[in-house]
């Protein structure tokens, strides 16, 4: 974490997790790299096992940021790099598990006030096409999301992070409960031909005189969960709120009597 907070586009993003910043794309290609015989775990360690000098092939501006921080850290232990980042970065420690017993009062003082948290009920929409699973999880966090309501049809991606069992082991690793309504989506052969947005609003059309009058108890669940929650996200794909289902089903839920709060789309 440290190298990327060195780099105008990081390579890496990171979330606050139960020990504190952590990215599960570094973590999915450090398995990568064993699988390879690349590197090897050792402990609480990765050991580099092979004899290639990956360093040479970085930009220079990358190999600068790597040596600054082995000149400025290298002669620091594991918990003398806790708690410089705890205290560094408070917000990476909202989550963790040991900050408490490693920072003092004060210092632990301000790792609780750096977790978002709003009294405010709001529902809100997202989508995760375009950003990282650690873009995508800080995003809720910092909006105080405590449920995230998956309505993809069909919970499988392409996308690293996104799969229903990959999502929903990362939402509860950052304290956000994940439930999935497949009810609530489009089957994906209804999706095949969408090249203009006439194309979406036809099938919005459908969606709206099909699935959604057919599926008014769980909307009427979703806003329950909302009340009870106050804070809570509907999820699809597509970064284009006119071009998500997402959308209109959070407007039939508004519609609902009852609904007095907010909608966000973020």
């Amino acid at each position: 974490m440290l190298v990327t907070k060195q780099q105008l586009k990081p390579d890496f993003y990171f979330v606050p997790y139960k020990f504190g910043c952590f990215s599960f794309q570094a973590n999915a290609d450090l398995a990568t790299m064993t699988k390879y015989n690349q590197v090897k775990a050792d402990g609480n360690y990765w050991i580099k096992t092979d004899n290639e000098k990956y360093l040479l092939s970085l930009k220079e501006k990358d190999r600068q940021a790597i040596r600054y921080i082995k000149l400025q850290f290298g002669s620091k232990n594991a918990d003398e790099l806790i708690k410089y980042t705890y205290v560094k970065f408070p917000y990476f420690a909202v989550n963790s598990t040991i900050a408490k017993e490693r920072l003092s009062h004060e210092e632990y003082q301000k790792v609780l006030e750096a977790r978002p948290k709003s009294n405010k009920t709001v529902l809100y929409t997202i989508g995760y096409e375009g950003v990282s699973l650690e873009e995508y999880l800080n995003k809720l966090i910092i909006n105080d999301i405590k449920v995230l309501c998956d309505v993809r049809k069909n919970s499988v991606s392409m996308k690293y992070g996104f799969s229903k069992s990959q999502l929903q082991k990362a939402c509860e690793g950052v304290g956000v409960k994940y439930v999935h309504i497949p009810e609530l989506g489009i089957d994906s052969d209804k999706r095949q031909e969408l090249n203009t947005q006439t194309d979406y609003d036809k099938l919005f059309s459908l969606y709206r005189s099909d699935t959604l009058l057919k599926t008014r108890v769980l909307q009427e669940e979703l806003l329950v969960l909302l009340k009870e929650n106050e804070r809570i996200a509907l999820t699809c794909f597509e970064a284009n709120i006119c071009q998500c289902h997402r959308k209109h089903l959070a407007d039939a839920i508004v519609k609902l009597p009852g609904f007095e709060y907010e909608l966000r789309h973020i």
